[in-house]
């Protein structure tokens, strides 16, 4: 069968128990290192998904470590050379995520549940601090939803960390950013111009997602047309496949891990949570920002008393705006560079225009500042109170000596 630019190519299918002799092979190989499911992924070219359940099966046996927080790093043991030479099958049903999600539910006890309490490193380089979510730390409880495949909806105002609480939770995960414009193409596929000019159909992220078990979130989704939506959902029932209309009508079905997580911006012009959205997601959690946190990150105390208090102002529903981490974060870096006062008028001047007034007034009372405006360039600097370059002091001297 020919294939086209951008067609999913999966490896050949293996035997049961071949992909985790594979896995426990490569460990062994590299027995000094620990390795992630997408190192072993990219290496033995099989899907995360797949990687995953047969990573965690060997742990399981005791045939492999794990270790890591928030994304699982695997090492080789005693006993992974010997699972590397033959092809163990575990009991029918036993290595499924459903399987593993039942067993650690009914015979680990919670104390001796892995907790991933400290700071976690996201793809992208950034650091993750957990929070509790029903008496567990936030990633582990997604990663539980997940293997029990129960779609999560995350709801909250923007910069609250949504999107870096499933990126932490899932180093596997694809993302589509939603808004009015979005198109079911731009979930599933659509055809596009290659450089030899004949198109070819390129597989959106949802069937990537789908054909590599990986986790999608689909970001600001109540932004989405509930028609466009409306393709996802065949993947997200007990169907769990969808039909491709636009390539020739082809079934598409989602390998183990494929999991959904959506998140919602409940303040923000346009996004409506549909009674179709809302059934799909079993579980709904609401995200605010964590300012005890943003203490701990050493962010001015002052300042974080201010978005308190404007947050609680904003509950009451007397404002509509309030600074969330993102923003916090964007004011300690902001001073860092420029300073005190230019990072409070930036504050201030990121404010939506009709809460300015408010959040300048509150900023005035906490820091103790006599006014403060959003920042704004000022006169142009007259030649003579330029700065002279390094090294240009001494051609200046010997200018007016002549």
């Amino acid at each position: 069968m020919l294939t086209t630019p951008g067609t999913p190519t999966s490896p050949a299918r293996t035997k049961g128990g071949e992909l985790r002799a594979k896995v426990a092979r490569l460990l062994a190989d590299r027995s000094a290192d620990t390795l992630t499911i997408g190192d072993m992924a990219r290496q033995l070219g099989h899907s995360h998904g797949a990687v995953r359940n047969a990573a965690l099966t060997l742990v399981r046996r005791g045939e492999a470590d794990q270790g890591g927080t928030g994304q699982p790093e695997f090492r080789a043991n005693g006993k992974t050379a010997a699972a590397a030479q033959t092809a163990v099958i575990s009991p029918p049903g036993t290595h499924s995520p459903r399987a593993q999600a039942a067993t650690a539910r009914t015979t680990i006890p919670a104390a001796a549940t892995p907790r991933q309490t400290g700071p976690i490193r996201r793809a992208g380089g950034q650091v993750y601090h957990p929070r509790e979510l029903a008496d567990l730390p936030d990633v582990e409880a997604l990663n539980r939803l997940r293997d029990a495949d129960v779609p999560v909806l995350l709801y909250g105002p923007p910069g609250t960390g949504k999107t870096s609480l499933v990126e932490a939770a899932f180093p596997d995960l694809l993302t589509v950013a939603g808004d009015g414009d979005t198109t079911v193409g731009d979930l599933i596929g659509e055809y596009t111009q290659d450089d030899a000019g004949a198109y070819v159909f390129q597989y959106g992220p949802l069937v990537t997602a789908m054909t590599e078990g990986r986790a999608l979130l689909i970001d600001d989704a109540t932004l989405i047309s509930p028609k466009v939506l409306a393709a996802l959902y065949p993947a997200m029932d007990g169907r769990r496949q969808i039909q491709v209309k636009a390539h020739k009508g082809e079934t598409i079905k989602a390998e183990p891990g494929f999991y959904v997580v959506a998140g919602h911006n409940p303040g923000v012009h346009g996004a409506v949570l549909t009674e179709a959205l809302a059934s799909r997601f079993s579980v709904q959690i609401q995200i605010g920002t964590d300012y005890d946190l943003a203490l701990a990150l050493r962010i001015d105390a002052r300042v974080v008393r201010v978005a308190r208090h404007l947050a609680h102002q904003v509950e009451l529903g007397e404002l509509g705006w309030a600074p969330q981490l993102r923003e916090l974060l964007s004011y300690q870096r902001t001073e860092a560079v420029l300073g005190t006062k230019a990072a409070l008028a930036n504050l201030v001047g990121i404010a939506p225009v009709e809460d300015r007034d408010a959040v300048a007034a509150a900023v005035i009372k906490a820091v103790g500042v006599k006014e403060v405006a959003p920042l704004t360039l000022g006169k142009q600097l007259s030649a003579s109170a330029v700065r002279q370059p390094p090294g240009s002091t001494g051609s200046a001297r010997r200018g007016r000596a002549r």
